[in-house]
Formats: structure tokens, C-alpha cells, sequence
């Protein structure tokens, strides 16, 4: 018995193909092309939207778009393999109309283009949010990190550097050195190679590396990303209040109900939140004594008369403020804690000392609301992104471009993508196009 056997390469046909046949209607090309189409990319600041009159024509910046959203979609993200797939891929064929760009021009768009990328990917948003697939109500906050593209070697050099420069500056505020002014020179014009600011040490898959923390603020409807930032910080707790406040302009809502995780326990961030109609709902974070001593937890604190109560009912009574610390200190007196039976276990000092939280009130209401079945939402909202973006988008969480501002051109361009995957599997590719396409 033979093999099923193809057609001759020399053969003619009757009816030549046409490339919209091998596209199917229900293709996610097709979301793409009436995506991208339907953007005003000049005032979203895109460069050449509209071709110019004379001098050498340009690669329309839609179809560069076009080609980023479909390399990411499918784990393409070098330059140099997009080139190559425009001249071997049919569906990029389709999608750029057998346009073949060279990698040095695609590179340069995504480079160029940062705060385009993020105002398209801002459009995206209002557009599912007004087909009902965003609805506004419950925000959930994560950060995840994404190594860079740096050598450890270097970040060192560059933090020393920094580090030499601050210590120069204080010696000569306080004319406590001699400063040799070629040194310092030779050290700013150093950092001036890299003007750019690198990636900061964090912890990444176990090990310790340079990298970035990627924020994003996710809809609890259908786990949309609305909003997302790439920070230097590779704590969280510094990120409750900005990325609140982005979620709540993204959507152009009056309130927004923010979820988090511990490591975003902010007092100060959390006062500031609920009074811009931003109700975060985040267990706190409280320090435990480590001494084996009495916690502070076992004093009460009396809201009426600003004092704490302790154990043995002696009365803590407020004694200074440090704006620096964010605390109030409360002293009992020595005379209460001298004559304790509990004195051993309670303070090795004369007298005990109780620190409150400048925000505490804050801090208390945030952990109230914070319900275990709140923190359940928080984990089925956002690790669905993250988990998408890193080993479906990503392939492997690493970034190609070098610096902050070429880490936030690729995760808005991922994200972009996450969303068109995202609502794609939610309406169909076939009903999204037809949205997509004005009448």
C-alpha cells in the first residue's frame, strides 16, 4: 500500500489560493487586525500614524503593532525571529499584507514606543470594560519579579558607584573630607554610560539576581489586568496606594474595594486609600517580640483616653511621637512596673514601653476587612495572570530589553497581549473581531 502523496511543487492550479482563505473567521489574527485598526495611534502617540508627504516611506507603525501582539500571543519576542517569521509564517503574511520588516526597524518601534504601547493597552481596557467584561467593583493587587537583562557584576559597579557619590555629598555637607574632584567626576561619568536605571537585586525562583517587580491590578470579574506598573522596589508595601490609584483612573471610577496580600500592609498608604474611596482589604503585618517577652499584644489599647492598659491594669500613658519611625511610644510608670509580680517576663528595663502605629486605626480596619474568603478571591484573581504572562506569553519569566524603560515596553506589550487572549477566550475571536470592527 502507498503513502498519501502531496501535489508536484511544480504544479500550477486552476484557482490560484487566496491568503484571507487560509485564515480562519474565528482566527485570533483577525482580533488583532480589527484591534489595531481601530486605534487612533496618532493620539496615542505613536511616530509616523500618518505617512509622510515626502522622503522615504515608512513601516506603518500598525503593522509593527500588529506583529509585537502576535509574536507575543505565540512566544515570539526577538526581533530577529519576528523577522523571520514575516517571510515564512501565513498568518503573519495575512496579518501584514506580505509586509517584511527588517529586525533592526522592529526593534527600534517597540524601543521608541513606550508610552504608546501603554496607552493602547489603556484603550484595550475601556473597551472590555464597556462590553461588561470589566466591572469595577473588586481590584486585586499582586507583584511578581521578572529577571532583567543585567549582569550581577554590573549591577554591583553601578550600586558602589551610587553609594561613593551619596557618601562624597555627605562628606562635603559636613566638611568632614577632602574630596578630589577628578574622582568624583570619573564616577558620575561612569553612571552616565547607563543613564538609564538598572535592575535592583531580588529574589527570583530561589536565587538571588538582578530583576524587576511587575505590579498589576486585576479585575475580579474575569481577571483583566486594568492597570500595571514596573517598579525598582522589590518590596511590596510601598505599592498599595499608587497602584489604587491607577486602578481607580484606568477605570474613572469614584471607589474601587482593593485585596492584597500581607506584604502590602501600609498604614500610612491605607489611611491616604480610604480617604480617596479606595477601601483596601489587607491583613496587616504586626510585629511579634522576639526577647520571649510580653507581646504588645497583650495590652489593651484605650481609644478615649489615648493610653494603654496592661495585663495588671497599670495604665501606659503617652509619652512621644516619631513621624520618622511612623510610632507613638506609651511609658508605664516605674513605680507600677517595680512593684510587679510580672516585671521578668514583661521588661528588662525600668519601666515597660509599648509602641503604637501612627496609622493604627487604618492598619486595624484594612485587617478587619480582610476575610479569609477575600484572600481566596485575591489568589483565583491574580495568579491567573501572572501565571499566563510568565509561562504562556513569556515562555520563561526573563526580559529582552535592557533598563526600566524597556522592562515596562515589554510588560505592556505582554500585557496587551494577556488581555486580547483573555477576552478572546470570553466572547470568541469571531463575536470580539465584530466588536472591534466600527459599523
Amino acid at each position: 500500500m502507498g503513502y498519501i502523496e502531496g501535489e508536484g511543487r511544480s504544479q500550477g492550479t486552476l484557482f490560484p489560493v487566496v491568503l484571507d482563505d487560509l485564515v480562519p473567521a474565528n482566527h485570533v489574527c483577525r482580533v488583532i487586525d480589527a484591534f489595531v485598526d481601530g486605534l487612533a495611534m496618532a493620539g496615542l502617540g505613536f511616530e509616523r500614524a500618518e505617512a509622510a508627504e515626502t522622503g522615504r516611506p515608512g513601516y506603518d507603525p500598525r503593522d509593527l503593532l500588529k506583529l509585537y501582539l502576535y509574536g507575543y500571543l505565540n512566544q515570539i519576542r526577538s526581533s530577529r525571529r519576528l523577522e523571520a517569521e514575516c517571510r515564512r509564517n501565513v498568518e503573519l503574511m495575512w496579518l501584514l499584507g506580505r509586509v517584511y520588516p527588517d529586525h533592526k526597524s522592529i526593534a527600534e518601534f517597540r524601543r521608541m514606543h513606550r508610552e504608546a504601547v501603554t496607552e493602547a493597552g489603556a484603550e484595550l481596557v475601556r473597551f472590555a470594560r464597556s462590553c461588561g467584561l470589566i466591572r469595577g467593583e473588586w481590584i486585586a493587587l499582586d507583584g511578581t519579579k521578572f529577571r532583567a537583562v543585567a549582569s550581577a557584576d554590573s549591577v554591583r559597579e553601578r550600586q558602589a558607584l551610587q553609594r561613593y557619590l551619596d557618601s562624597m555629598e555627605n562628606a562635603d555637607e559636613e566638611q568632614q573630607a577632602t574630596i578630589d574632584p577628578s574622582v568624583v567626576q570619573a564616577a558620575i561619568n561612569k553612571l552616565k554610560q547607563h543613564p538609564e536605571p538598572e535592575a535592583g537585586f531580588m529574589k527570583v525562583a530561589g536565587t538571588i539576581a538582578p530583576a524587576y517587580n511587575v505590579q498589576t491590578a486585576v479585575d475580579s470579574e474575569h481577571a483583566l489586568v486594568v492597570t500595571h506598573a514596573v517598579t525598582l522596589d522589590a518590596a511590596d508595601n510601598r505599592s498599595l496606594e499608587p497602584m489604587a490609584e491607577a486602578a481607580k483612573k484606568a477605570l474613572g471610577a469614584d471607589s474601587l474595594n482593593i485585596i492584597a496580600d500581607t506584604g502590602y500592609s501600609n498604614g500610612e498608604q491605607a489611611s491616604r486609600c480610604e480617604e480617596a474611596g479606595l477601601i483596601p482589604h489587607v491583613p496587616a503585618t504586626r510585629s511579634v517580640n522576639a526577647t520571649g517577652l510580653l507581646d504588645r499584644s497583650a495590652f489593651t489599647y484605650q481609644s478615649d483616653t489615648d493610653t494603654f492598659l496592661c495585663p495588671e491594669g497599670k495604665t501606659l500613658k503617652r509619652t512621644q511621637l516619631s513621624r520618622k519611625d511612623r510610632a507613638i511610644y506609651y511609658q508605664a510608670k516605674a513605680s507600677d512596673c517595680g512593684s510587679c509580680s510580672r516585671r521578668t517576663g514583661c521588661t528588662q528595663a525600668p519601666q515597660r514601653m509599648v509602641t503604637r502605629h501612627l496609622h493604627d486605626d487604618a492598619l486595624n480596619r484594612m485587617h478587619q476587612r480582610a476575610t479569609p474568603s477575600l484572600m481566596r478571591l485575591r489568589r483565583s484573581t491574580v495568579e491567573h495572570p501572572f501565571g499566563t504572562l510568565k509561562y504562556r506569553i513569556f515562555g520563561h519569566p526573563r526580559l529582552l530589553l535592557r533598563g526600566l524603560h524597556g522592562a515596562q515596553t515589554e510588560i505592556g506589550i505582554a500585557i496587551m497581549a494577556y488581555n486580547l487572549k483573555r477576552m478572546v477566550n470570553l466572547l470568541g475571536a469571531k463575536h470580539l473581531t465584530q466588536a472591534f470592527t466600527p459599523v
